[in-house]
C-alpha cells in the first residue's frame, strides 16, 4: 500500500524495527546503499524478530535505481525543514515516505530532488534535533494507513 524509502540508513536496528513495521503494515521497505550494517546483522535480525519472511524488502545500489523502481508519483521527504506537518497530507496508495540517515538526515540534494513533492515534518519540541528513524517512519506509515481505514487489518 505505501512504500518507506530509508536513503542510506546506519543503524540496524532502527531498519530491523522498519522491516516489522512494513510486514505488519502491508507496507514495503525500499533501502538505499551504502548501509551502514550488513543486512545479516544480528542487531538487525533481533530488531526484526521472526518478520523479515514476511515483509517486502528491496535494496537499491543508489538512489536513481530506487526512483526507477519506484516509479513515484508522489514522493514525502520527512526533514525537520518540512512545509507541510505530516497531518496535512491527504496520503495516496503507493506514495514513496522517504527517510534520511539518523545521524544527519536527508542531504540537502535530496531533499531538493525533482522527484521529492514535498518536504514534510513531524511536530517536535523547540530546540530538539530529531527523532529516532523507526519511530518517525512508523508514525507516518500509520497515519498514511489510518487515512485509508487500516484497509487490511484486523481491528
Amino acid at each position: 500500500m505505501f512504500r518507506i524509502l530509508f536513503y542510506t540508513p546506519e543503524i540496524p536496528g532502527n531498519t530491523g524495527n522498519a522491516i516489522r513495521l512494513a510486514a505488519i503494515t502491508g507496507a514495503e521497505l525500499h533501502l538505499v546503499e551504502p548501509l551502514g550494517f550488513q543486512l545479516e546483522d544480528s542487531k538487525l535480525r533481533r530488531a526484526g524478530l521472526d518478520y523479515h519472511d514476511l515483509a517486502v524488502l528491496h535494496v537499491h545500489p543508489n538512489l536513481e535505481a530506487a526512483w526507477e523502481a519506484l516509479a513515484p508519483e508522489r514522493v514525502f521527504a520527512f526533514t525537520s525543514d518540512g512545509e507541510a506537518s505530516y497531518t496535512d497530507i491527504a496520503y495516496q496508495k503507493g506514495d514513496v515516505l522517504l527517510f534520511g540517515p539518523e545521524s544527519v538526515g536527508l542531504p540537502d540534494a535530496v531533499k531538493r530532488d525533482p522527484h521529492v513533492t514535498s518536504r514534510v515534518r513531524l511536530p517536535m519540541l523547540p530546540s530538539l534535533r530529531s527523532l529516532n528513524l523507526a519511530n518517525a517512519a512508523s508514525i507516518a506509515v500509520y497515519e498514511a494507513w489510518r487515512q485509508h481505514g487500516f484497509a487490511g487489518a484486523q481491528l
